[in-house]
């Protein structure tokens, strides 16, 4: 059993019990709001993420916000502060820095592998992804992040130029590090807001089913490179939020 705490004008007023299956829907409620927030932006870069004032803000208990928090920091999205709680992960954290030459390193060798053993299906499949990508807005609403629609289009695209390499294992490790790096990316979007995506998912599409392998390595290298780049001159933490954007 857990307890969902209920505000009225900022006052505990009452703690109402929540048991089995409830406490699982409202944990993933808070885990999926609060992820979405940070994608968003609107805890900045650095930021501490404070379990008393989720609690409140969320109206439930701090065991609740404390699970949704843990998850968190295993997608990359938050950071565990010894002592010091929770926060959003700074830019200028020498781990995105890491994971993205994880990324430079794996993926172009997946990659060439895709170019040599995929077939028919997986060249459909490339081309299907590259299309649904290309007409998908980035941007659906007033702000400096990538859409969810988006971001998800994207994803399924690269995934899927790998696919064809056949090692699951392999692919198990891309979908660890892009969960890793998905808020820097997003972070790295909005400081690029001229990078031509189109014309890079294009080149990229265009050189895998060619079967030039090593074009398409050194287009994946490079479009892999541009993202790692946009982080490393931070904005201020403000500029972060979506209602300063124009």
């Amino acid at each position: 059993m857990i307890l969902v705490i209920v505000y009225d004008g900022g006052m505990a007023q009452a703690v109402v019990p929540v048991a089995g299956a409830d406490k699982q829907m409202l944990s993933e409620q808070v885990y999926g709001r609060l992820r979405d927030a940070i994608m968003r932006g609107e805890h900045a870069p650095g930021t501490a993420l404070k379990p008393q004032d989720l609690s409140r803000e969320q109206g439930v208990s701090l065991a609740v916000v404390r699970e949704a928090l843990v998850r968190l920091v295993g997608d990359g999205l938050a950071d565990r502060l010894h002592n010091r709680g929770f926060a959003v992960p700074a830019c200028t954290d020498r781990r995105w820095q890491e994971v993205a030459e994880a990324r430079r390193t794996i993926e172009p060798v997946l990659l060439r592998m895709s170019v040599e053993r995929g077939d028919v299906d997986w060249e459909a499949r490339v081309r299907a992804a590259h299309h649904r990508l290309a007409r998908t807005r980035p941007y659906t609403e007033p702000g400096p992040h990538y859409g969810e629609e988006w971001s998800h289009a994207h994803r399924i695209f690269h995934r899927t130029l790998l696919e064809g390499c056949g090692n699951p294992v392999l692919l198990e490790t891309f979908d660890r590090l892009w969960t890793a790096s998905e808020l820097a990316r997003r972070w790295s979007g909005y400081r690029n807001p001229t990078r031509d995506h189109l014309g890079e998912h294009r080149l990229l599409e265009e050189t895998a089913l060619a079967r030039d392998a090593d074009a398409a390595a050194e287009a994946l290298t490079r479009h892999l490179t541009l993202t790692a780049t946009g982080l490393e001159d931070p904005a201020d933490r403000a500029s972060f939020r979506p209602e300063s954007a124009g």
